[in-house]
């Protein structure tokens, strides 16, 4: 039988493997990154106070952009779209401190903010100049914001924009490439070995432009990039990133990719989001995500507004239970490459069938209550995947470099078996819901992080971070691009004619699944998957019917 390891015993010993096996890389950085040191004290820059001059690299003074308690500008138009429980007044705001960094380079960051933010800005032409990028390593950070996001990219290099994607009439078998790369993105993130770093934040509800409705400023997330946005973590790594939001987590307004690191999310609204619509890239190539999404009153684990591709690393996902969302959820094609993935929701969007890996869709009967025990077992007896619910679902997507195509799996909830009575092309339509903060929505109390981070025991958090020893990310390289809604080519980032069914909106067969004889027939105990078969629903416990 295969032992599950807990993430925490997982991840101490990561670290004692860590604090052995810093390289010569590591070691390089270190020497040349410009240092920032934290503190409600004062900040330091390299030893020294920071500036306060704007034209400094670094400087702190600047003003916070938040959502202000006023319903005008001051030629009597309307402000914005935000709820009351978004504004917020002048002397809370004033009370952040923003340090600022406004020139290209690698920064290492330490220390902690009770009130504060940290802004990227290298200026509105820096999305054009190749130049302009910025590493920032987090090296024990602990960042609280509570009108904004805790750390935001407003202006840096927005790289190639070489797209390549999914077209229905060119690929009648949807054979599906979701390929974009930010290896030169402006905005960078790594996290520190051995590192562990916090980022408790809000969001910035619409404004508009004074004398329009058009938007000026809208930051959904806790953790925010305006342009494409990769995060790593050094070599030797087993770093951590902890993000808190009343609103979104972790947020690019184009791509995304994750190619290492522990990070751990809890958000009110959806826990991963990149919308730019049918276009957007969400790319996992390497580390662990745990995220527990949707604690308001919606909200899914991973919104992408274009493309999901999964290539390696384990994904651990969880949604609202209660109002259609998943943990899984994308506008174009989902792409499951490698790695290892625990997706939860009421429902999760379609994976499509140009996956380079073996993946399973179950759709329950009835919704399975916090604290089941859900088991894939092999023709052997052998538990192939294991998880035990940390909130109610009816609906999973998983998959594990073993899983095999015609292979008879049982599967157990609680130790029973259970049996599926249809099967359609996965568990709902292209897309779902997700975006915008539900109007009412109660932020965090008091911004306090709360309980229920690490997944249960018995969950198998996979391989380690991408950079020890023996671990590489299954399947091909897939990294983020970019594309503007203008004119320019836009091989397939394209929005579907006004009105396209789900099947003609230039991505995966969509469709509501085939609920074949659930209303009283007879049910299988055999989960095999073929080229064709990958989701089961109607699923129940097979005891119940007499099989």
């Amino acid at each position: 039988m295969k032992q599950f390891a807990t993430p925490a015993l997982l991840l101490a010993a990561l670290m004692t493997l860590t604090a052995a096996c810093t390289s010569q890389t590591e070691k390089k950085e270190e020497d040349t990154a410009t240092r920032i040191q934290l503190s409600d004290e004062g900040i330091t820059v390299d030893g020294k106070a920071a500036s306060t001059d704007p034209a400094g690299a670094v400087y702190v003074g600047a003003d916070i952009i938040y959502y202000e308690d006023r319903d005008t500008w001051e030629d009597g138009s309307a402000y914005g779209e935000g709820t009351a429980e978004e504004r917020h007044s002048i002397g809370e705001a004033a009370e952040h401190t923003v340090v600022t960094i406004t020139q290209p380079g690698t920064y290492r960051l330490s220390g902690s903010l009770s009130k504060g933010q940290i802004a990227i800005d290298l200026g509105e032409e820096a999305k054009d100049d190749p130049q302009a990028v910025v590493t920032l390593i987090l090296d024990n950070v602990d960042v609280k914001c509570t009108v904004a996001p805790a750390l935001i990219f407003y202006n840096v290099y927005e790289c190639d924009r070489d797209f390549v994607a999914y077209d229905n009439d060119e690929n009648p078998d949807y054979e599906a490439t979701a390929y974009v790369d930010t290896s030169e993105a402006g905005a960078n993130v790594i996290l520190a070995a051995g590192s562990e770093n916090t980022f408790q934040g809000s969001h910035v509800a619409r404004i508009y432009k004074e004398g329009t409705t058009k938007k000026l400023h809208k930051y959904d997330g806790a953790f925010y990039s305006k342009m494409s946005m990769n995060i790593s973590e050094e070599p030797g790594g087993a770093g951590i990133l902890n993000i808190v939001a009343d609103n979104e987590g972790l947020d690019s307004e184009l791509h995304l990719s994750i190619n290492g690191g522990a990070i751990r999310i809890e958000a009110q609204n959806d826990g991963i989001n990149t919308n730019e619509d049918y276009v957007s890239v969400t790319t996992v190539n390497g580390g662990t995500l745990e995220i527990n999404a949707g604690l308001g009153a919606e909200g899914d684990g991973i919104d992408s507004n274009g493309y999901l591709v999964i290539n390696g690393g384990t994904v651990w996902s969880m949604a609202n239970p209660q109002t259609g969302d998943g943990g899984i959820d994308a506008e174009e094609p989902i792409l499951i490459n490698g790695g290892m993935v625990y997706a939860f929701g009421s429902r999760n969007d379609t994976v499509d069938n140009g996956s380079g890996q073996a993946y399973m869709e179950l759709s329950f009967a009835a919704t399975l209550p916090a604290g089941s025990l859900v088991e894939l077992k092999d023709p052997a007896g052998e538990i192939l995947w294991s998880a035990q619910l940390q909130k109610a679902c009816q609906a999973i997507t998983l998959t594990v470099p073993e899983l095999k195509l015609d292979t008879a799996y049982q599967l157990y909830v609680d130790d029973v078996l259970q049996g599926w009575s249809g099967n359609g092309y996965g568990m709902g339509f292209p897309g779902g819901m997700g975006g915008q903060r539900p109007e009412g929505q109660e932020p965090l109390e008091g911004m306090e992080r709360p309980e229920g981070m690490e997944p249960p025991e018995g969950f198998d958090p996979g391989q380690p971070p991408q950079g020890l020893e023996g671990f590489r990310p299954d399947g091909g390289a897939d990294l983020p691009e970019e594309m503007t809604p203008d004119e320019q080519a836009r091989p397939l980032g394209r929005k579907p004619p006004e009105g396209a069914a789900p099947e003609d909106r230039g991505g995966r067969p969509g469709g509501v699944p085939d609920f074949g004889e659930e209303a009283g027939g007879e049910i299988s105990t055999q989960f095999t998957l073929t080229e064709t078969v990958k989701s089961f629903s109607g699923i129940r416990d097979a005891a119940s019917q007499g099989s």
